[in-house]
């Protein structure tokens, strides 16, 4: 792409888009645009042109596109019903859009047929830029590594970590690797109209990623298994986390633990020349969180 292009990066905050805008910033010449709530706190280089606003705000969004070729979208909501409007702002200013979606969409089915609720809202917004103009690109990334810094504080207090479903396999995807599929997608021709499936380059249980980060911290960590009831009732109490998404992530877990074990893919190796980063390798980088 043009050395003048602009790239806006929206959560330029998040596990991603942080990722995202560091990436761009260290290996192309582009500009970059970062959206985000609270630009006082947002932590970004210098060098990032920095917006107030979010997607539930159409007039910053528009704002913030002015003069943009290219958009990264993170979905942060629950439904698609505002991505009417979101995706039609886009595709009036940039050409090319990459949009982080879900593993859990399932391809060949229609959004209002997918099982999940993730997977029906993500369908929807991957539907509806599909229609626009826009030359796209769809991320569909296994499970973030950055889930697990939900045991951060279980594992800082003690050797146990409590949860349910703890046999559910995963194939954990290092943030860093996400973005960097997205920062090809964003700044080379030849993945436009096209679907990136993610997964990290090992299926791992979560007992077996407590004992991971056991391992890496030099410590004797233990899965300590939950009902469910509990398990939901320990997350209500928890307000760091939304209380609308503890049914859907047990929900989720449970659908994961009866469904075929996780295969892996290739395409981070395939699109950046390097393989994907293990899960070993994502808690190295992030020990900090958990001692």
């Amino acid at each position: 792409m043009a050395a003048q292009t602009t790239i806006l990066v929206t959560g330029a905050t998040g596990n991603v888009g942080r990722q995202v805008v560091s990436q761009l910033i260290a290996a192309h010449s582009c500009k970059v645009r970062a959206l985000t709530r609270n630009p006082a706190t947002a932590g970004l280089p210098d060098d990032v042109d920095i917006w107030q606003g979010d997607l539930g705000d159409p007039e910053a969004l528009e704002a913030a596109l002015e003069g943009v070729n290219a958009v990264f979208l993170m979905w942060p909501f629950h439904n698609a019903d505002p991505a009417v409007t979101v995706v039609d702002v886009i595709r009036r200013h940039a050409r090319r859009v990459v949009f982080l979606s879900s593993g859990a969409v399932q391809t060949g089915l229609a959004p209002e047929r997918q099982p999940h609720p993730v997977g029906r809202s993500h369908a929807r917004v991957e539907q509806l830029i599909e229609e626009s103009e826009l030359c796209w690109t769809h991320l569909r990334p296994s499970t973030f590594a950055a889930n697990t810094l939900w045991w951060a504080d279980q594992i800082r207090a003690g050797d146990v970590v409590q949860g349910a479903y703890g046999a559910v396999p995963m194939a954990l995807l290092h943030e860093a690797d996400i973005a960097a599929v997205g920062v090809h997608a964003l700044t080379e021709d030849g993945y436009d109209h096209t679907t990136q499936v993610l997964t990290g380059p090992e299926v791992l249980t979560q007992a077996e990623q407590v004992r991971t980060i056991g391992q890496v911290l030099g410590r004797p960590l233990q899965w300590q298994e939950l009902s469910r009831e509990a398990a939901r009732r320990r997350l209500l109490a928890d307000d760091t986390f939304p209380d609308s998404f503890v049914d859907p992530l047990l929900d989720g877990y449970a659908d994961m633990l009866a469904a075929p074990r996780p295969t892996t893919t290739h395409t981070v190796e395939a699109v950046t020349g390097t393989p994907a980063r293990t899960y070993r390798a994502w808690v190295s980088d992030h020990a900090a969180y958990f001692r």
